[in-house]
This record gives C-alpha cells, structure tokens and sequence, in this order.
C-alpha cells in the first residue's frame, strides 16, 4: 500500500505517537510519502524509517497513492485537500490538533487505524464541496472548499451589504458583518459558531448564515446545492475579505462572485464504529450532565 502523508510543521507533530506511526507503518512494509517541507521538519525530530520518499505537488500524488494521511487538526485537513483535488485519494484525519470534526482518529487509536487500513477494513464516505467563480484568477485552479466560502469586512467597523440571488433571483441584501455559504461538512465550523444548524452530510444541501446581521430577525437558510448562488457586495470599504476554508483573498467592492457546487467530491475515510452522530456527541459534549 502507498500512503502519503501530510503535516504542518509543528510541536503536536513530533511525540511519540507521530513516532508509533511511521513504526507502524514500516512493520507493513508500506510506501510513505512526506510532504517534502514536513518531512524536511521530521526527519530532525524523529526515527524516520522505512522507504519514505516526499512529494511537493498534486501531480506527484495522482495516480500514485493509495490512501493519504492528515496529521494534525481540522486546518490541516482542509489542507491537505488542496493536493487531493480531484483525484479522489481517500483522507483520514489523525487529530494531533484540538477538537477535530474532520481529524477524527485520536492519537491513542492509530495503531487500530493503520491496521484497520492495511486490511481494507474502512468505508469511504462521498463528501461535496463548493466551488467559486468572480474575478479572474481568484484562488487559482484550488477554487473550491470542503467547508465555506465566507465573505466578511476586511479593516473597517461599518457593516457590509451583501446583495444575494438564488439562480438569478433576488434572495436578499444582508447588512452584517459577513456572510458565511456553508456544505453540510461545514456547518459544523464558522457557521455552527454564528448560530447556524447542524446538517448532516450527504443532504445535498447548502447553508446561508449571516455574521452578526443588523436585522435580528434574518436566519440562516438552507437551500438545495443544486442551487447556483451569487453574491454581490458594497459598502463603505474599498475592499472586503473572502475566505475558502484556509484560504483568504482581498477582493474589491462591487465584485459579484458565484457559487456552486463543485463537480467533484472529497473521499473521507470512515473506520469501522465511526458515525457522523458519534461525532456530534463526543465533539459537542450532548448528554453531558455532571449530575449523571
């Protein structure tokens, strides 16, 4: 099996259990392939073992592996995408980080996950992502996002108004701080934390939820991704920041972008005893009453 691995140059990325995996995986026999600048940091930190090669771009990974590896939290994962593309390769996420939606494997169980995946002992699970069109060149060919686009005020105190139309027709124009367009992935991030609703994966859905809206009677609104949204936006400020999951660009006022869905899907690796309700209750602490 060939298995790439990908990382952010960090303390969390060096204790033993980092170490434990690359033991792990040399007891298969199994092709590694770093990241080239985290494994540049590893190899000064650990017992690198094994025949570990490293890779530097997308096209060194298409074709060429058979799972990849995310080490580290829920930021790493989104990043790991952008050399996954479309590729299809299969991700799962070892949590070194801290909560980990997406980085779900506890640093105490990857022994149980590298032997679950050795065996073939896994599930994938098709998750959509969203992709956005505006001015040329914006966020290059890595222009879709596993979680949100967000559009929000870059250096100002003033609200934004963010004119919005659904397949051409006029939804509303939100005055707030932003707004957040969210795949059910990514309601579970930016969007849960400004009162958006939890939805489960695979609903084919989209979720609009306004940061901080001057009217308080204006909710999120979930819509079907079939839906093409765009999104015009003014204001007092001459330019206004727009992010794609880790990814942040300053674009200037009048700018119309659109959104859709992306016409690929991200491959997530589910293990055996894994849901995406075990999820919600471990990482959101439901039922947890210090009375029980």
């Amino acid at each position: 099996m060939q298995i790439a691995i990908y990382g952010r140059s960090t303390n969390d990325n060096t204790s033993e259990y980092i170490q434990q995996l690359f033991h792990k995986l040399n007891e298969y026999k199994t092709e590694i392939l770093i990241y080239e600048p985290f494994h540049n940091f590893l190899k000064q930190k650990l017992n690198l073992v094994g025949n570990i090669k490293t890779f530097a771009a997308y096209t060194h990974l298409h074709g060429k592996v058979d799972v990849m590896l995310s080490l580290g939290g829920d930021g790493t994962f989104l990043e790991t995408l952008a050399f996954v593309r479309d590729s299809g390769i299969p991700v799962l996420g070892i949590n070194t980080g801290r909560l980990g939606f997406l980085a779900n494997v506890a640093k105490t169980e990857i022994n149980a996950a590298i032997e679950a995946l050795i065996a073939k002992k896994f599930t994938t699970e098709k998750r959509s992502l969203l992709s956005v069109s505006g001015p040329e060149a914006l966020f290059g060919v890595i222009n879709y996002g596993l979680n949100e686009l967000t559009v929000h005020k870059k250096d100002s105190s003033s609200m934004m108004t963010i004119h919005t139309y659904i397949n051409g027709d006029y939804l509303n124009s939100y005055f707030a701080d932003g707004l957040i367009i969210a795949t059910p992935t990514g309601s579970t991030a930016y969007s849960l934390s400004c009162g958006g609703p939890l939805v489960m994966p695979g609903s084919e859905n989209f979720v609009l939820t306004p940061i901080a809206p001057h009217n308080l009677n204006v909710r999120p609104l979930v819509i079907s991704d079939n839906n093409i949204i765009t999104l015009e936006v003014e204001g007092r400020s001459p330019n206004y920041l727009v992010t794609l999951d880790s990814r942040s660009e300053i674009i200037e006022s009048n700018i119309r972008l659109t959104i859709k869905k992306a016409d690929f899907y991200a491959n997530l690796i589910k293990l055996e005893n894994q849901s995406f309700f075990t999820t919600m209750r471990n990482k959101l602490l439901w039922g947890l009453d210090k009375r029980n």
